[in-house]
């Protein structure tokens, strides 16, 4: 806002005041720890006082866990099933969405992830694994499966968890084409369902008909999410 004046944002209502601050509290905590970041920081981050801050939220940890959940809603609104192709369509467009979200909101991505350790209280690590377990639910939806064995459920907890670490290495190397990582890790969940299939017949015949589905696709039938 040229020329310090602000009276725009003295107009705002509470829900985008605190949208505001929220998006201030993930850019901070998505470049430094969270021990690291103070009130005063997200206050001057913002454009706003410290007082401010504290009438939206009660504290950092208050400002924290409601900076990560706005994160987590903000994925999981861009992950919900399209129903338009093969459940490996459907996956590889949700995986396109998951990188559109780290692409476009590389700090809050990067908050929410590294929020989760215990140590940083339970409502935080909650979050995260609530993040998680939705992503798991997602998954086996698409694939039409209502619950998985031991070694499905392994399979891919295993896959979203390299999905989270390829994506901080990818914003933080960037020396990989994101369709060609996204295509390698389609790849590697079928290879991690190939290995739990050797545990249980129920993932090789699950791996069997998803390829089916794909290869009798029409040829020219565009992958859903491919646009983001």
């Amino acid at each position: 806002m040229a020329g310090g004046v602000r009276p725009a944002r003295r107009r705002l209502s509470v829900d985008r005041r605190r949208e505001e601050l929220m998006a201030a509290a993930l850019e901070l905590f998505g470049r430094r720890d969270a021990e690291h970041v103070s009130i005063d920081d997200v206050a001057s981050e913002a454009g706003a006082s410290r007082a401010l801050v504290y009438h939206y939220f009660g504290g950092k940890q208050e400002l924290y866990v409601a900076a990560l959940r706005s994160a987590a809603a903000q994925l999981e609104a861009r992950l919900g099933p399209r129903g338009t192709g093969t459940p490996l369509d459907e996956l590889a467009g949700g995986l396109t969405r998951y990188f559109d979200f780290v692409e476009e909101h590389a700090a809050g991505f990067a908050a929410l992830l590294r929020g989760g350790p215990a140590h940083r209280g339970g409502e935080v690590g909650q979050v995260v694994d609530s993040v998680r377990h939705r992503l798991l639910r997602m998954i086996m939806k698409q694939m039409r499966v209502e619950e998985p064995g031991p070694a499905l459920r392994v399979a891919l907890r295993s896959w979203i968890a390299s999905v989270e670490t390829a994506g901080l290495d990818w914003l933080e190397r960037r020396d990989i084409e994101r369709p060609a990582l996204e295509r390698m890790l389609i790849g590697q969940l079928t290879a991690l369902l190939g290995v739990a299939a050797g545990h249980d017949a129920r993932v090789g015949e699950l791996l069997d008909g998803l390829i089916r589905d794909q290869a009798s696709r029409p040829a020219d039938q565009e992958r859903p999410g491919a646009d983001g």
